[in-house]
């Protein structure tokens, strides 16, 4: 089988490690943190359990089995095929790990950072083996939404790019390319693009959080559970795209006119949302809505698995 090896065993590290084993790769992970590796096990024992209850792994036992311990990044990197890095997301944190995987991996593994907002330019740029290196960027969570944004730094070889879309595509995820480097890739401009006018058109009064909240899990977000915002217009009007564009580009270039700027996310702004959000930050509260929240996801992706594309 081949082998992952997955460099740091926090949230995302773990949930790599889950994605690898339950396709059936083997994986050795490391974390220099004492005893954060054997706490990792444990949680992804625990995650493909949870899994198998939905259908999403056949033997979570067998799964689990495959994960293997390292104590030194050298040998976490013995016999690897593919190295997935999940350290904490700093520029120098990104250069130092680098520095050493460009040192220890064999020359002919892809090197992916998980990073979500930093392009792997500012890391990779004075590595000897800088053209195997690209940003494999997950949503969170990964074993559960299937996206990763491949993103490679101007001199990143495009057979790195193939070999990490193949591989990626081998596991079960949705590879996509970014054909450049941009500050935020394409899900989190996408995102924050949202996000911004949900600000402004909360702080300004015009829907409160929660009703917004409404709007995306009860409508948009239901057609983009399977569709994406151009097949969504190109069912959306009796022509197809072009006749969409025809009939209602006109009142989105009025939206546009006045967009939602950087000052939607002032203090000002941002109390008068926390105020009417009014939900608390208690720990606890947290871990069991995000819980639930795995939960829903599982199921709607064991649903999507039983549901044909076409």
């Amino acid at each position: 089988m081949p082998r992952a090896a997955i460099i740091g065993a926090g949230l995302i590290g773990r949930a790599w490690a889950g994605v690898y084993v339950r396709a059936g790769w083997d994986v050795t992970i490391y974390d220099a943190a004492p005893g954060a590796v054997e706490r990792a096990q444990e949680l992804i024992a625990e995650g493909l359990k949870e899994q198998a209850g939905h259908g999403l792994v056949k033997d979570p036992e067998g799964a689990a089995a495959r994960v293997r311990l390292a104590h030194g990044l050298a040998e976490a990197l013995e016999g690897a095929d593919y190295v997935q890095e999940n350290l904490p997301e700093t520029v120098e944190a990104k250069q130092a790990i680098f520095t050493e995987l460009d040192r220890l991996a064999p020359p002919e593994i892809v090197l992916a950072s998980s990073t979500s907002a930093i392009v792997a330019s500012r890391f990779t740029e004075k590595l000897a083996t800088r053209a195997r290196c690209l940003v494999a960027h997950p949503v969170n969570p990964p074993h559960l939404i299937p996206l990763v944004e491949l993103v490679g730094a101007p001199w990143t070889a495009p057979e790195t790019i193939a070999r990490a879309k193949q591989a990626y595509e081998s596991i079960g995820q949705v590879p996509i390319v970014v054909n450049r480097e941009i500050e935020g890739f394409i899900l989190n401009r996408l995102q924050g693009a949202l996000l911004a006018e949900a600000f402004r058109l909360v702080g300004e009064g015009y829907v409160s959080p929660q009703d917004c909240d409404k709007t995306l899990k009860d409508g948009l977000g239901l057609r983009w559970s399977f569709m994406g915002p151009f097949e969504t217009i190109d069912l959306n009007a009796p022509g197809g795209m072009a006749d969409y564009c025809a009939r209602y580009t006109g009142f989105y270039r009025r939206l546009q006119s006045s967009p939602a700027g950087a000052e939607v996310y002032d203090p000002e702004n941002v109390a008068r949302i926390l105020d009417q959000w009014g939900l608390s930050t208690d720990s606890a509260r947290l871990d069991a809505r995000m819980a639930w929240r795995d939960r829903r996801l599982a199921a709607l992706v064991a649903h999507k698995h039983s549901q044909a594309d076409s």
